[in-house]
């Protein structure tokens, strides 16, 4: 039977959910959006407006369906924000690939041969693509290593010897060690943010075939394949039945909702997800829904101080934000790098998404993850038609 109060256990489950959730990723959405175009207050207005919409998601799906249905900001698709081209419209026009990946996000939920063709994309592929995205941003921690030592190196080390002592702890540690060493490279007093508690910064979108196929698209894809089909499968692997439509069509929502307000895409969970629904969340697997819940809360509460650390972030060398956000991903990379060639028959198209994902090349308007994606699941397709 349900508990008209969360269990302890679960209120400090969510904790560590929101903690994990949000700071292992925040600089991603921050550089996402800064590569976008998006202003300081625009940029402070989409981080608080993503972690209120995963936080206000998980808070009624999970009391909804009284499952533990972590929801969260599409880590990769920040990531594919951060090695993309700004539209030519700047922040406006990014907002609009935003709306137009929301509505796709509702109508996979709504309509199933959208969906079915979203899961038919190869796995190899998307997670080729995904591996490609992120490896211009791995590849920032070691430069900064040499430009700047002594900004980078403590930062990299602090998330290397956490993360020996759990995976979980790396990057939030990492975060710590990056405020340190903004507070000691700046003048003091100026460190300190002008204000603690955002606002919402409306932007009108601006929509165009470029930036909806070259953003939009990418934007769907990745968060679909990497997010959202994984979440609905973490939570069957602990034996619940989500029905995978409504909640797609349900984050899908929240992102339309959100997007205005410059947040890029809310999406189901994975490794949260887990977190929240295995049996350290709470002995009792009817009442784990209360770990989603609190976790939405503690997001919501993170979100009202997004201008604070947008503010105290902005005083830090672009560099080192690079090396954060480049920790971060280096095991998301990884686990990508794996997926995308464990077929030895898929290979070579794998390969080729990833290359020319990686070269960020940009023709006809179009990202090189588009052209990535493109031309390996032609070679797929040619591949799988001779072996057949």
């Amino acid at each position: 039977m349900s508990r008209p109060f969360p269990p302890m256990q679960t209120v400090s489950t969510g904790l560590v959910v929101a903690v994990v959730g949000f700071f292992s990723s925040f600089p991603i959405v921050l550089q996402g959006l800064d590569a976008m175009g998006a202003s300081g207050p625009q940029a402070a207005s989409g981080l608080m407006m993503a972690a209120l919409a995963m936080g206000l998601a998980a808070i009624a799906l999970s009391l909804w369906y009284r499952q533990p249905i972590s929801v969260a900001w599409s880590t990769p698709g920040a990531a594919l924000l951060a090695v993309s081209a700004a539209p030519a419209a700047g922040f406006s026009g990014a907002v609009g690939a935003f709306l137009f990946a929301g509505a796709l996000t509702v109508l996979a939920g709504m309509w199933r041969p959208l969906g079915r063709l979203a899961a038919a994309i190869p796995t190899t592929l998307a997670q080729a693509m995904l591996g490609g995205v992120l490896l211009p941003l791995c590849i920032v921690p070691f430069q900064a290593a040499v430009k700047i030592p002594w900004q980078a190196l403590p930062v990299i080390l602090t998330w290397f010897i956490a993360g020996r002592v759990h995976r979980l702890l790396a990057v939030p540690a990492a975060v710590l060690a990056a405020a340190l060493v903004v507070v000691l490279f700046s003048d003091g007093p100026s460190v300190r943010p002008d204000h603690l508690l955002a606002a919402p910064v409306w932007t009108t979108p601006t929509f165009s075939v470029a930036s909806m196929i070259g953003i939009g698209v990418p934007l769907f894809v990745v968060t679909m394949a990497t997010q959202n089909i994984p979440g609905i499968a973490v939570m069957r692997s602990f034996g619940y039945a989500p029905v995978a439509g409504r909640l797609f069509s349900a984050v899908g929502g929240a992102s339309i909702l959100s997007a205005p307000f410059g947040a890029p895409a809310t999406c189901l969970a994975a490794i949260t997800a887990a977190m929240c629904a295995n049996e350290d969340s709470h002995p009792d697997r009817d009442q784990r829904y209360w770990s989603a819940v609190m976790a939405g809360v503690f997001y919501c509460l993170f979100g009202v101080f997004a201008v604070a650390i947008t503010g105290f972030a902005s005083h830090a060398n672009p560099m080192l934000m690079g090396t954060l956000t480049g920790v971060a991903l280096i095991g998301v990379m990884a686990n990508a790098t794996f997926a995308a060639l464990e077929v030895p028959a898929e290979r070579e198209a794998a390969i080729l998404t990833f290359a020319i994902t990686a070269s960020g090349i940009t023709v006809f308007g179009l990202g090189a993850a588009v052209w990535g994606l493109l031309a390996g699941g032609i070679a797929y397709g040619v591949t799988t038609r001779l072996r057949g």
